[in-house]
């Protein structure tokens, strides 16, 4: 399996010189990059890149695995789901677009639940009833969340604290390098949030996109999200553990179109409750950073009461790049849903729309990963109620070539 993991890092390296969102991180042998960034220089040679892609599955599926140990097992499945979402980025960039299901089966190794309008309007009852005004649901919660927008100028302090908080917890359970480190920067003009760029023996980039206005409940989402115990620990763990230690060439390479990035964003999204377990983050933001930030932290019970029904519509954002890409939707549509059901401001709503054009089906990494993962650990007993053996599943997740179906 090395010769084919050599093969495929340099695959995935080289259809990155094409695709400039592809290869999310790389950190290993400098020569094995190629040499210029061909996206505006030449034409793709997709061909080239769809036949070496096939000749390494079948080059893999030649493999008698029945000898092999179960990580050694788990290791060749997880190239094998790689490759397969090689390929389908392959036929993307020829300018075939899949059917969004279809592209997530292939791609993220796993097909989000479609639920009916229906559900989601009994969510937003739900939601309705906590908050006054005689509006739409999506116009009321946009006018109550104004009193807890962080001011500019404390957003530095309010993330420097939750990053910390996020940390101090992950380093109660998890042994983390001592020269592990990251830096934070405040940007514009991104169709994104949050990003963690990893850079590689144990070092990260963490941007915060300010486009927009930040809410107070963002502060500890990316924080956890894109730090600890999110992707900058994910990735620590997966260079030390499969890279490092054990030479596995293949994650060198981190294509973000790829099963691994629903463990990624499903362990990271997950990760912040496991560093901060309702209550205990409802006393971090009082006692800490609603101070920090100049709101008013008697609000802070209520706040996260109407967030936590909030998150239930999660879904809404899936059903509305499903319609929108499979073409049964035109922008406006789009937006429509994203405002009522989403229930983002109309600003956030074309932010979102733009996020989905760019990244598709990427979209249900968030929410089916965060779920899938979740179930995955609480299924092995590593509930609320044991948050010892909690983390150590997690941090074996995190440590071990696992793919979506794994997690089924």
């Amino acid at each position: 399996m090395n010769t084919i993991a050599e093969r495929y890092v340099k695959l995935v390296l080289k259809l990155g010189a094409y695709d400039p969102d592809f290869v999310d991180a790389y950190y290993g042998p400098e020569n094995w990059k190629p040499s210029v960034n061909a996206s505006k220089t030449e034409e793709i040679p997709l061909g080239e890149f769809d036949n070496e892609s096939n000749d390494l599955l079948a080059s893999l599926d030649a493999i008698d695995t029945s000898g092999l140990s179960a990580i050694e097992k788990l290791r060749h499945a997880s190239m094998a789901k790689q490759l397969a979402a090689v390929r389908c980025r392959i036929i993307h960039l020829s300018g075939k677009k899949l059917l969004f299901d279809e592209e997530s089966r292939q791609t993220y190794d796993a097909v989000a639940p479609s639920f009916p309008e229906s559900h989601f309007k009994e969510l937003l009852d739900r939601l309705g009833a906590m908050l006054s005004g005689t509006e739409d649901v999506s116009g009321r919660l946009e006018r109550y969340k104004q009193s807890f927008v962080i001011p500019k100028e404390k957003l530095d302090a309010v993330f420097k604290a939750a990053i910390a908080e996020g940390r101090r917890q992950t380093l109660k359970h998890i042994e983390l390098p001592p020269s592990e480190s990251f830096t934070v920067e405040y940007v514009n003009n991104k169709p994104w949030s949050g990003y963690n760029w990893y850079k590689g023996n144990c070092f990260s980039v963490i941007q915060v996109n300010t486009d927009l206005p930040i809410f107070i409940d963002r502060a500890v989402d990316l924080a956890c999200h894109e730090g600890y115990p999110g992707h900058h620990v994910y990735n620590m763990l997966m260079e030390k553990n499969l890279f490092r230690d054990r030479g596995w060439m293949e994650f060198s390479v981190y294509p973000l179109f790829s099963p691994q990035s629903l463990i990624a964003e499903g362990s990271a999204n997950f990760g912040i409750e496991v560093a901060l377990p309702g209550d205990e983050r409802v006393h971090f933001e009082r006692e800490v950073l609603f101070p920090i930030a100049g709101l008013d932290p008697a609000k802070t019970e209520e706040y996260y009461s109407i967030q936590s029904v909030k998150s239930k519509l999660d879904y809404a954002g899936n059903e509305a790049a499903r319609n929108f890409l499979d073409g049964r939707w035109n922008r406006e549509e789009a937006v429509e849903w994203l405002v009522t059901y989403a229930l983002f401001s109309p600003e956030r709503a074309k932010q979102r729309l733009g996020f989905i054009e760019r990244y598709r089906s990427y979209v249900i990494n968030y929410n089916l990963g965060q779920d899938m993962v979740r179930e995955y650990i609480e299924k092995r007993g590593g509930n609320a109620a044991n948050s010892a053996l909690r983390w150590k599943l997690f941090e074996d997740l995190l440590s071990q070539p696992h793919t979506p179906s794994d997690l089924q």
